[in-house]
């Protein structure tokens, strides 16, 4: 596949400067059709963003023989239903993340993928930014001596329409699990990423500020198939005193902290210093993954995010909110 004409099923906020213009910003590569409920702001988006085609229905899109490969960006709730009939259509498949609403999903895409022979990939980006890139390099080359565990504290506190329960991602019929879900699928898939499979995870989930039905507190453990070992807090509902984003890495020669959504420096702390280690963060946050996406499916390399290793974060969320 030579050139990579891209369709966009679910054209809202993520695809507006994440994702939507890195497609026609890659040699091969260009945004070629979109496709939202909502008509007019189908209509909208493909104006704004120079798109040729835009389609309310996403039969539509997927059938659009100039297509030949589809970015499914609605939330988690359509995420197999739109994979899959994409992948029995012919095309291959970038998928947002989390990878579907439950672990059982995801293995039914897989296995329509298998059968099909289609490519399917998922927008765990932080597995392709630099500033992520550039922590795994130094744990890899020692700089931390050897690694003794991972934390991760991620808390902030509701916002407007969380509160009301109007927020997509507070509705387990759309989002699948909540905050925790959206947000801590990104950390936990990085870390799979640096450490190898986790193989053991459990957790507590509570509900404490009672503003949705999804679970807003959620406390961790787990293991890494290398040996590694994790902790996690996760909280959506704290005052901005409690406010924190810090993915910590400790070893026996020193520390690395890391804002798994700030793009703050990249701190180490050994021998009683502090070190700021700055990286570049692209224009569009999904750039570099989306680059490996388009050479995986020209032949010219493989991307780092795939199907498979997607699962896995996916039943590790279950696993720790079970």
């Amino acid at each position: 596949m030579k050139n990579i004409n891209w369709g966009i099923i679910g054209c809202g906020d993520v695809t507006e400067m994440k994702s939507g213009p890195a497609f026609s910003k890659i040699k091969g590569s260009q945004l070629v059709a979109v496709m939202r409920r909502d008509a007019e702001k189908a209509a909208d988006y493909a104006r704004r963003h120079q798109v040729p085609r835009w389609y309310n229905d996403a039969a539509d899109l997927i059938d659009d023989p100039e297509v030949n490969a589809i970015y499914v960006a609605t939330p988690p709730s359509t995420h197999a239903e739109y994979a899959i009939r994409a992948m029995k259509a012919g095309k291959p498949v970038y998928v947002e993340k989390p990878m579907a609403s439950t672990y059982a999903e995801t293995q039914e895409m897989l296995k329509v993928s298998e059968e099909t022979g289609m490519p399917l990939l998922v927008a765990y980006y932080r597995r392709s930014l630099p500033g992520f890139l550039r922590m795994k390099s130094m744990i890899k080359e020692g700089a931390i001596g050897q690694v003794l565990f991972v934390n991760i504290r991620l808390c902030r506190p509701a916002n407007d329409e969380e509160k009301t329960g109007k927020a997509w991602r507070t509705q387990p019929n759309i989002s699948g699990g909540g905050i925790f879900h959206d947000l801590a699928s990104h950390q936990l898939d990085y870390l799979d990423f640096v450490f190898g499979e986790i193989i053991e995870a459990n957790g507590v989930a509570v509900n404490n500020g009672g503003f949705y039905q999804t679970d807003d507190t959620v406390l961790a453990s787990w293991k890494h198939c290398s040996g590694v070992v994790g902790s996690g807090t996760w909280s959506f509902v704290t005052n901005m005193d409690g406010r924190q984003d810090v993915l910590e890495i400790v070893g026996t020669e020193g520390r690395l902290e890391l804002s798994s959504f700030g793009h703050t420096p990249l701190l180490l702390y050994k021998e009683g210093k502090e070190e700021e280690i700055y990286y570049d963060v692209p224009e569009n946050i999904q750039y570099f993954l989306i680059k490996q996406v388009v050479e995986q499916l020209q032949g010219m390399g493989q991307c780092v995010s795939t199907g498979k290793t997607a699962a896995r974060t996916s039943r590790v969320l279950e696993e720790i909110i079970a």
